[in-house]
């Protein structure tokens, strides 16, 4: 069960995540015995609710009007994409944001819902915060916790490199265009140049106009495990401040004794910080 839920995270990395999430209600909290071998708190948290109300005598700007991008040649939003993924590497310092986790066993009908706060500092930090858990405590600790323990395990220690979406890892062929929730994007199909643990086969979306990635898709090439016999996953994303993010990862896995198990994992509320931000962030107030 270990290795079948490292791999689920390994492909969540694999696929552009540095770090892989809809409230829900929850019947318990989480002890901390159960979470601290990576860090994870008991403490609740509470997230803030704010709501803007306009001044009475401030004025309703012109609406300027919108700006279309021109369609990239396929190379070009390759290329784009290839860029855009360097550049946040080298300028995300951290991040904040929720995450949400939901499994299921369906052929035992055991569940289980956990929301926690993540926090990723560059290069090698990756920390949770229980916020609220529901459902089967074997789903809680089999199945969630081990494959948040994974997501540690793969920050801290593994070489990102060697899984991540890159033409060093990939055989990109361009696949022709479609749209994707009225956003109209170039698809290629990838394909590993090695048969190693991490990587997939698959389907890769990109913005056509601005080459951001917006969806993978896929399943390994290599099954780390005797019991595992499938694995598949669809992965979407959004720009945020200027970076790429994932928000949402399902996954679907076969294995030879619990059966099937499905993952479904949101990421929202993003909180980028980057070297500008933390440079404005020291200078001293006026």
């Amino acid at each position: 069960m270990n290795r079948l839920l490292r791999t689920i995270f390994l492909f969540l990395l694999a696929t552009g995540v540095a770090a892989a999430q809809s409230p829900f209600l929850i019947a318990s909290g989480a002890t901390s015995d159960a979470l601290s071998p990576f860090g994870i708190s008991s403490d609740s948290v509470s997230l803030p609710v704010s709501a803007m109300m306009p001044p009475a005598d401030r004025t309703v700007p012109e609406l300027a009007a919108p700006v279309t991008l021109p369609r990239m040649a396929p190379e070009l939003a390759l290329q784009t994409y290839q860029r855009r993924a360097t550049l946040q590497s080298a300028g995300l310092v951290s991040y904040d944001a929720t995450t949400l986790i939901r499994a299921a066993l369906p052929d035992t009908s055991q569940y289980g819902e956990f929301e926690l706060q993540r926090h990723y500092a560059a290069p090698r930090t990756l920390q949770f915060k229980a916020v609220h858990f529901s459902g089967d405590s074997f789903v809680k600790s089999n199945i969630i916790t081990r494959l948040l323990q994974s997501e540690v395990d793969h920050v801290q220690k593994d070489d990102t490199a060697l899984t991540a979406l890159s033409p060093a890892n990939y055989k990109f062929s361009f696949k022709g265009t479609s749209e994707i929730e009225g956003r109209t994007v170039h698809i290629y199909q990838v394909k590993p140049h090695k048969k190693r643990a991490g990587l997939f086969k698959g389907r890769v979306y990109l913005d056509a106009h601005t080459g951001s990635l917006v969806r993978a898709e896929g399943s390994v090439v290599k099954s780390p495990s005797f019991f595992i016999k499938k694995l598949e996953f669809v992965q979407d994303y959004e720009d945020i401040a200027g970076f790429t993010f994932p928000v949402h990862i399902h996954s679907e896995a076969s294995a030879r004794i619990v059966g099937r198990a499905v993952v479904d994992i949101y990421q929202s509320n993003y909180q980028p910080v980057t070297h500008t931000t933390e440079a404005t962030q020291s200078l001293p107030s006026m």
